[in-house]
């Protein structure tokens, strides 16, 4: 007989948790660039929301099939173009915002498609970033970004400053915030375009 094989634990991620903070019980949730489905299946079992996710890679939709979460195979517009205006309660965008193809596209679908939207993303502007730029003089490498100029899949590096513009300019309220070190440590909301690592939004129409 041949049994099961054992998924590894997963080890908690701060950034999921905060998100899952801001998640109402029953909601209904898309979580686009989903990855191995951990956050969707962790906010299906603890508020009990049905979820739904999208991710283009074939391994990632199978994990998330494992873990028994819904799950498209597909390009992130094209998945949610199936969908009707206002069908989500949240549409969750963790950290892959600076590797689409067209950001304010995206947001834009986003908030046609969820009431609301939670976007996370790596900050270029962070303090170790811009001084490995100002010493090496070459693109700044971390843990957050750890690709090389010529293989990264970040096509549309962004920071903390760079965001608030965008949302001013798209017409978009930041109803939250908040900021964690490039260590998933959470920081204050003090000089956080130089601090921060990692900046976690919740945004909706104005």
């Amino acid at each position: 007989m041949i049994l099961p094989r054992k998924r590894k634990k997963q080890k908690l991620r701060l950034d999921y948790q905060l998100i899952e903070q801001w998640i109402p019980a029953g909601a209904k949730v898309l979580d686009l660039g989903c990855g191995d489905g951990q956050l969707l299946e962790d906010l299906m079992r603890n508020k009990g929301v049905i979820g739904r996710g999208i991710d283009i890679l074939d391994e990632e939709v199978m994990n998330c099939i494992s873990r028994g979460v819904p799950a498209y195979h597909g390009d992130m517009m094209e998945g949610m173009s199936f969908y009707k205006d206002g069908y989500f309660d949240i549409v969750i965008l963790s950290q892959t915002l600076q590797q689409t193809l067209d950001p304010p596209a995206v947001l834009r679908e986003m908030l046609r498609v969820g009431q609301k939207a939670i976007v996370s993303f790596p900050n270029f502007a962070h303090w170790h970033v811009r001084l490995q730029l100002l010493f090496t003089g070459r693109m700044p490498r971390s843990r957050l970004l750890p690709y090389h100029w010529y293989n990264t899949p970040n096509v549309h590096l962004l920071t903390i400053r760079d965001w608030r513009v965008l949302c001013r300019r798209e017409g978009y309220k930041i109803d939250d915030e908040i900021f964690l070190t490039p260590n998933y440590r959470r920081i204050r909301p003090i000089l956080e375009n130089w601090r921060a690592g990692i900046g976690i939004f919740q945004i909706r129409k104005a």
